[in-house]
C-alpha cells in the first residue's frame, strides 16, 4: 500500500517511510528518522532526527518526538529514540532522545502514551504501558510491562516501576514502586496488590495469593527489608513471581515506597 503524505509535510531526504503510512499537514519529519509500515502522523507533528519508530503507531497532533535531551550535560552528541510497534501517543506530548550516559530513550510496544504526558531522556519504558494525561517522567526513569500511571502524576529521575504496578493519578513517585503492587497516598505508599489488574491478565488465585503474602511480609510486619527478603527466601517456593520481586527489590537504588 503506498503512503500518504500530505503536500505540506516537510520531510528530510533521509527519512524512510514504510508502506501504508500516512503523515498529516505541516508536519515536519527531520534527518534520520524511519517509520514503521501502516503508522498514522497527524498534523503538525515534530519528529526530530535519530528516530525510529515501529510499525502501526499512531501519533497524534502537535506531538514533539525525538527533541534534544533537557539536560545541561547534553552537548550536542548523536542519541536515538526508539518506539516499538502499535503505540500510541496522544496530542502535545514530549519524548526527548537518551544523553550520551545510555545513548537512547525506549517506548516498547503498544504502549498509550495519554496527551500532554513527557518522556524525559533515557527512560525505558517496555510494552503495554499506560501514561495518563499529564504523567511527567524524569530522567532515566526504568518502566516495566503493563504498568499504568495516573494523570498528572510526576516520576523522579532513576525511579523504577515493576510490572503491573499500578500508581494513582496525582501523586509524587519518588522511590522504586515494586511490581504487582496498587500505590496511592502522599507520600505514595504501598495500598494493596493490584488484584484486578491481575486477575485481567491471567494470574490465577493461587499466584495472587502468594503475591499479597509476600507484600504481607514486606510492609506489614515489623521486619526491616533484609529481615522480610530472608523471610521470603525462606518459606516461598522459587516461582517466576517470586524471583521477580526479590530481583527488583535487590536492584532498587532509590529505595521501595
Amino acid at each position: 500500500m503506498k503512503s500518504e503524505i500530505h503536500s505540506t509535510a516537510i520531510i528530510d531526504e533521509t527519512v524512510i517511510i514504510g508502506e501504508g503510512t500516512s503523515i498529516g499537514p505541516y508536519s515536519v519529519i527531520s534527518e534520520n528518522v524511519k517509520i514503521g509500515n501502516n503508522c498514522q502522523i497527524e498534523s503538525h507533528v515534530q519528529v526530530n532526527q535519530n528516530v525510529e519508530i515501529g510499525d502501526r503507531c499512531k501519533i497524534y497532533s502537535s506531538a514533539s518526538i525525538g527533541s534534544d535531551p533537557q539536560d545541561l550535560k547534553y552537548n550536542g552528541e548523536k542519541t536515538k529514540l526508539s518506539i516499538g510497534n502499535g503505540s500510541i501517543i496522544r496530542e502535545f506530548c514530549t519524548i526527548n532522545r537518551g544523553t550520551s550516559e545510555l545513548g537512547v530513550t525506549t517506548i516498547g510496544d503498544n504502549c498509550l502514551l495519554m496527551a500532554y504526558s513527557h518522556v524525559a531522556h533515557d527512560c525505558i519504558i517496555k510494552d503495554n504501558v499506560i501514561l495518563a494525561n499529564g504523567v511527567q517522567l524524569g530522567g532515566h526513569v526504568m518502566i516495566d510491562c503493563n504498568v499504568i500511571i495516573g494523570g498528572m502524576t510526576p516520576v523522579h529521575q532513576f525511579c523504577k516501576l515493576g510490572e503491573f504496578s499500578f500508581v494513582a493519578g496525582g501523586y509524587r513517585v519518588v522511590q522504586d514502586v515494586p511490581p504487582y503492587i496498587m500505590a496511592k497516598g502522599e507520600p505514595l505508599k504501598y495500598s494493596g496488590v493490584n488484584s484486578v489488574g491481575l486477575r485481567r491478565n491471567g494470574f490465577n488465585n493461587e499466584t495472587r495469593s502468594q503475591i499479597k503474602k509476600i507484600y504481607s511480609i514486606i510492609y506489614k510486619s515489623n521486619l526491616n527489608i533484609s529481615q522480610s527478603i530472608e523471610k521470603i527466601d525462606n518459606e516461598f517456593e522459587k516461582s517466576k513471581y517470586v524471583k521477580i520481586i526479590l530481583d527488583f527489590i535487590n536492584k532498587s537504588n532509590r529505595g521501595l515506597i
